[in-house]
């Protein structure tokens, strides 16, 4: 029988698209000059990664197939465990994402010694450093445990025979992007490389029920490097967000098969390593200067967390023919329709303006909810008029300047009780169907023009009286 030819395929070491032939343009990503030959050996069909489901299965109905809840393994850390959704699952395959520095590799060492101090065996491969520049991170964590273990290999055969020696119940793999399998001919970190290994560590996660952990980087768009097929083939992708000169770093989980996608850890970089926040609102909230125009509070919801979070805004008359608009923290064409309403619906003549919006603390904001803070903040910079600093806004703004409802407006007011808050602007539809807390003023808006009433001290009222005459 002749012997399949390896074929030649390209691929796109951003993005991980696949091509026949070389193009200059990646079709996937859009950048240039990042497609690259590689040659690939055909496996047999018996091989693949789906190798360890190959057992003999007949098809049941679903009312009979039989439900088991999963072991789930904590950690010391809550925050961590929020994300995971519990607690870390044995024989799972999780991806941790980042910008280089961000802090992947201090977080999944303090894990690491963390499980170990609960007796649990745990193998920490280093790729990218030595045993003992690993050994000096782990004395700046303070880091001591006999039960953590610690290899620099890069060579997925080696890393699979210390693994039978060891025989650990956790794994990190730091990164992916330097293990190789010395049987391809690409380079490490290449898409066949990164694709081969992966599936080498999740047969080995699936088949003896070990947790894996594994490091990627980050391509400049923000994405995991290598090809979209790494992120099907895990169970869980978290990312690691934050800037690097700045001391807070929030864990996002962007897909979980055993937990919600809607959960993040907020965490605080030390010396001694990075520190979990248990009251992210008193955090974000306690540099904000109060009796300043442009500054507004809004009750935002990370998945089972309300957050307490200031926006700031800042209005100035543009010095060139188009307008800026520039958000951090929140999506910028966002920015751009909440400003059109206003100058539509509530009569603030701003195309002249430049705006510039900044969520607190390096949070990132996406829900819609956010929306009448925004706006808010956005009129009090225009008006240069302070808002009052003990509220807090809560609402989404539509395309004719209604406020509408959002969910779970009961915790929400909650947790600006809890902080001190003593008015708080939500939708008029939201008013019904829960108690209101006595501590606090709730008042229900129907409109962003009522909003600013209520909040700016007659401002709408001045504008939209001049452009009705």
């Amino acid at each position: 029988m002749a012997k399949a030819k390896a074929k030649t395929v390209f691929f796109c070491k951003e993005c991980g698209y696949e091509s026949p032939k070389w193009m200059g343009k990646c079709p996937g990503c859009q950048e240039w000059n990042t497609i690259v030959e590689e040659r690939i050996k055909p496996e047999p069909t018996h091989h693949g990664g789906a190798a360890f489901m190959s057992k003999s299965t007949k098809p049941q109905p679903i009312n009979q197939v039989e439900q088991t809840k999963e072991i789930r393994i904590k950690t010391q850390n809550g925050e961590f465990n929020r994300v995971l959704g519990g607690g870390i699952v044995p024989g799972s395959l999780i991806l941790v994402g980042g910008d280089p520095g961000i802090g992947k590799s201090t977080i999944l060492l303090q894990m690491s010694n963390e499980l170990a101090l609960k007796s649990h065996k745990v193998l920490y491969i280093s790729g990218e450093e030595s045993m003992k520049q690993t050994k000096m991170r782990a004395e700046r964590l303070e880091i001591h445990s006999d039960n953590l273990y610690v290899l620099a290999e890069t060579d997925i055969h080696e890393v699979e025979k210390q693994i039978n020696d060891v025989n650990p119940a956790f794994i990190v793999a730091d990164s992916i992007q330097t293990i190789y399998n010395s049987e391809l001919s690409s380079a490490p970190g290449s898409v066949s490389q990164v694709r081969e290994c992966t599936g080498s560590l999740m047969k080995i996660a699936k088949n003896r029920g070990i947790a894996i952990f594994i490091v990627g980087h980050v391509t400049k768009d923000g994405g995991i490097a290598g090809p979209r097929l790494l992120e099907h083939m895990v169970d869980a992708v978290l990312y690691f967000e934050g800037e690097r000169h700045h001391t807070y770093r929030i864990l996002r989980a962007v897909k979980n098969r055993f937990g919600s996608t809607n959960e993040i850890g907020v965490f605080e970089m030390k010396e001694d390593g990075l520190e979990e926040v248990t009251n992210p609102s008193e955090i974000f909230l306690q540099e904000r200067t109060n009796g300043v125009a442009g500054s507004t509070i809004v009750a935002a919801l990370e998945g089972t967390r309300t957050m307490l979070v200031e926006i700031q805004a800042l209005v100035t008359p543009t010095s060139f023919g188009n307008p800026r608009r520039m958000a951090t923290g929140i999506d910028h064409n966002r920015i751009s329709l909440l400003m059109a309403v206003l100058e539509k619906r509530v009569g603030l003549l701003m195309q002249n303006h430049d705006a510039y919006v900044n969520v607190a603390g390096g949070v990132r904001l996406d829900e819609p909810a956010t929306d009448l803070a925004v706006a808010l903040s956005i009129a009090s910079s225009f008006k240069d008029d302070t808002t009052q600093p003990t509220d807090v806004m809560i609402g989404e703004v539509g395309l004719t300047g209604e406020v509408r409802r959002v969910s779970r407006i009961e915790q929400r007011v909650h947790e600006a009780e809890k902080m001190g808050f003593t008015r708080a602007l939500i939708p008029k539809k939201n008013m019904e169907g829960w108690t209101i807390p006595e501590s606090i003023e709730v008042v229900g808006v129907s409109t962003v023009r009522e909003a600013m009433d209520i909040s700016l001290g007659g401002a709408a009222h001045e504008f939209s009286t001049a452009t009705d005459h």
